[in-house]
Formats: structure tokens, sequence, C-alpha cells
């Protein structure tokens, strides 16, 4: 979902299955899972050598566990870690795991509602994931030669972590924040409240580059950021005027402000737009005819 505001950088990060050197300690590997949410497939990454971590092995995929065990042939997968639990990500490291022993870390546990509202995208989450440890906001994890630490950035998905690496000044953003597009926050697990926070929290660290879960390598990240803040801004801001202008439901609002965007991604921009709208009834300026914030609801200005 793109805006003239922001650079963003659609070169294609490498080929599929082949290992990508980005830093001393840092190789990517991309996994065979192109689509419109994925842009060329997930990254997973590997960090160190010798003793190496894997960051997202990505989907329930066996060819591309293999080419992530190709790519260290030699060396020993220590640690298997997970940003969050969307299918592109995490189910890969059971798969992993099966082959290495290496302990799964990092997020936790997705927990769905008991009755999910029908046509939301809970159904994005890997329920099956079950770390052997769960890392906190700020824990660390200590490989060979590498520090890891757990940056708490929920969001995009309630139990997000990114990482950074002490030793390179840099961020695994994950899905939090991705050079070649806007991050998808879907409702009922997306919350965009907690987005704006992390986007806040994040850009007030120093690091210098990103990797993230999708595309390629994200430099000057903090100008980054903080255009992806004025973006979801503006979005606000065209809700409001678009209700204003007498739009009552997503649908109407999707088709005015996503205007020109692919329609196979018009079903993540009305959650996004959703997003927007529990944050705007949660905070009085909009108001539901159905109490609270939900996708057949018809809203109005607040008076």
């Amino acid at each position: 979902m793109s805006t003239p505001d922001i650079p963003f950088n659609r070169e294609p990060p490498g080929q599929v299955g082949q290992a990508t050197r980005l830093s001393p300690l840092v190789r990517r590997v991309l996994a065979p899972n192109k689509g419109p949410f994925t842009f060329t497939g997930t990254c997973s990454y590997l960090v160190g050598e010798g003793k190496v971590a894997v960051i997202d092995p990505g989907p329930d995929d066996g060819a591309h566990i293999e080419a992530l065990l190709a790519a260290t042939h030699g060396e020993t997968i220590s640690a298997i870690l997970v940003t969050h639990t969307h299918r592109d990500h995490s189910p890969g490291a059971r798969l992993l795991q099966a082959r290495t022993r290496a302990p799964i870390i990092g997020c936790a546990t997705h927990i769905p509602l008991a009755e999910p509202p029908s046509g939301r995208l809970d159904a994005s989450h890997d329920l099956d994931h079950a770390p052997d440890a769960v890392l906190a906001d700020g824990a660390l994890f200590k490989g060979d030669g590498f520090t890891l630490e757990a940056i708490a950035t929920p969001g995009h998905a309630s139990n997000h972590l990114a990482f950074a690496l002490h030793e390179a000044n840099g961020i695994f953003s994950g899905d939090h924040v991705m050079a070649w597009s806007t991050s998808i926050v879907a409702p009922p697990d997306g919350n965009m409240r907690d987005y704006m926070a992390s986007l806040e929290k994040i850009a007030a660290r120093s690091e210098s580059v990103y990797w993230p879960g999708h595309g390629n390598v994200l430099q000057e990240p903090q100008r980054f950021v903080r255009l992806l803040a004025m973006h979801r801004r503006q979005r606000e801001t065209a809700i409001l005027e678009r209700l204003g202008e007498g739009g009552r439901s997503i649908t109407e609002i999707v088709r005015v402000i996503y205007k020109g965007v692919d329609e196979r991604l018009h079903r993540a921009a009305g959650l996004s737009v959703l997003a927007h709208l529990e944050d705007l009834v949660a905070r009085d300026l909009v108001v539901s005819d159905q109490g609270s914030a939900t996708e057949t609801a018809a809203y109005t200005l607040a008076r």
C-alpha cells in the first residue's frame, strides 16, 4: 500500500534459497513464498559463524529448511528465534528443530479469542507454535560472538518482537518495519494504538540498519519510521475526512482512500481501516452504531 511520502525499496532481496551475506555476522536466505502480502518471500536470517542462530525459519516448507541447512553446512544451529506467529514466519521453526534439536525461543504463543468474529485474520496465526523459552522486552540472548536483545513491538501482531544485534548496531525488525511496504495492522490481534506506540519506541533507538521480515535491508531507519508514523496519521485524517463527507461503512472508506491500490489488498486495507476506527472510537472521535468498532458497523463523527 504505497504512498509517495515513503521511499520504499522494492528491489528483490536476492534469489530464493541462496544465502546472501549482509554483514560479517548476518546472512539472509529467502523463502519460496512470494505473494501480495509476503513480497518476494519471507527473509530468514542466520546470525553468527560456527554456532548460528536462525531468525524466522519461515513457513511450513521443507525446501526452505533444506536451504537453511545447506547454508549452514559445517556449522551448528544453536538456537531458533521467532519474531511473531504469523504462518509465514514461525511454522518452519518446528521443522528446523526436528532436524537440529535447537531450542525455539522468542515470541510467545498466540492465544486466539475464544469466539473470534467471523472473517477476521486470526487464521493467519500459527496456533501450534510452542516455544521452549519466551523472551520478555529487553531480554538478552547471548550467542557465540553476538548478543540479541528482544524488543517488544506489538501492533502488527500482539506477540511481535524485534531483535537488536548489538555487535552490528542493527535490528531484525520482522514485520513491524519493512522497506518494501507498510505493515498490515489487522484486528482483532493487530492494534493500531499499540502499533503507533511501537513505532515511537523503535524510532527512539539508535540502530543504523534494519533487516526486515520481507524485502531488502533498510538504511536510515529512524527517518523511515517517522515517515511510517506520519503516513498512519495521514490515513487517520483521511478516514475522518471521509466520514465528514458522508462515508459510513469501511467499504466506502476503502473505495475512496485506497483508490488505485490492487484490489487483492482491499480486504487487508479494510482491516487496517478497522484498526484505525477502533482507536478513533476508543478516543471518542468517532461513533459506531454497534457501540464498538466492527467490520459491519456504520460510523459517524462524534458530535
